[in-house]
């Protein structure tokens, strides 16, 4: 068999890229960081004329390509007329956060050879600009331990012996906190009564049985529920016919404790579809 998923993982430097590399490897990708953009077409070569030992391989592109970042773009299009599936990953953080990661780490930035951290990221997002408009899912790792980014990897990437089922990936979140930009569907939830504002719940989540319970006291939230269930009942077929194997809906309200929880909760309590499985994560619940 040859060679059947490639994944190119790129973004900025301090965004766990090196983290996502080894969760590939635990998952049986042959695993390269840092090739040389020119060597890309050889080394798919190289496994075509192997016989087919490797059928999935991950590859750590980035800056330190240097100039030849320029040329990615055109290999990626060639790339497309193999056949094998080609998936772009970028993983990015807020500078705040990648200043930190690298104080935290001691290690040098590889743009920083002359100019200070914050030039050099600065610099590094405009040269990976371009890049970052060919990736098929942007995440911005910012908010995510070591742990979680390679369980988002791990997750996202583990082979299943049913191709046709699709996961669906159910994730509440704070907009004070930032929108997850893995996201694929995002439903606002602001406009819903707001038990923060109880002062019996405000120290609750939304998974709380008192916050359900007034939660599902309003019409509209109840209403609200209903049609965003039917409409993944009616859209989530087509994806699974498409071949889609992973699907994220973001539902946020203001804080991501007790709205988006509570709906994120209802629609997995209450979603049926077939060849499907449902999984929850609320991103900002310990907030």
């Amino acid at each position: 068999m040859s060679l059947q998923e490639l994944v190119v993982v790129t973004g900025m430097s301090g965004s766990g890229k090196g983290t996502a590399l080894k969760a590939f490897e635990d998952l049986g990708f042959f695993c390269i960081d840092n090739l040389p953009v020119a060597l890309i077409p050889k080394f798919i070569e190289g496994f075509h004329v192997s016989g087919g030992e490797v059928e999935r391989a991950a590859l750590v592109i980035d800056v330190r390509a240097g100039e030849s970042l320029r040329n990615l773009e055109k290999i990626l299009a060639d790339l497309k007329n193999f056949e094998f599936r080609l998936f772009v990953l970028y993983l990015e953080a807020r500078d705040e956060v990648l200043i930190r990661r690298f104080s935290e780490t001691r290690r040098p930035h590889p743009l920083a050879v002359e100019k200070p951290l914050c030039d050099a990221i600065r610099l590094e997002r405009k040269r990976l600009r371009a890049v970052r408009e060919l990736a098929d899912v942007t995440i911005d790792t910012s908010e995510y331990s070591i742990h979680q980014v390679k369980a988002l990897v791990t997750d996202r990437f583990r082979a299943h012996p049913r191709a046709a089922m699709l996961k669906l990936h159910l994730v509440s979140f704070g907009y004070k906190h930032g929108v997850p930009l893995e996201s694929d569907l995002l439903f606002d939830v602001r406009f819903m009564p707001n038990p923060y504002f109880v002062p019996d719940l405000r120290s609750l989540t939304g998974k709380h049985v008192r916050v359900m319970r007034y939660m599902r006291s309003f019409p509209e939230t109840k209403e609200f529920v209903r049609r965003i269930n039917e409409f993944l009942k009616y859209l989530v077929p087509f994806y699974v016919r498409e071949g889609k194997s992973y699907l994220t809906v973001g539902i946020g309200c203001t804080g991501g404790r007790h709205r988006s929880v509570f709906v994120a909760e209802e629609i997995a309590r209450l979603l049926r579809v077939s060849n499907t499985t449902i999984h929850i994560r609320h991103r900002d619940v310990n907030r």
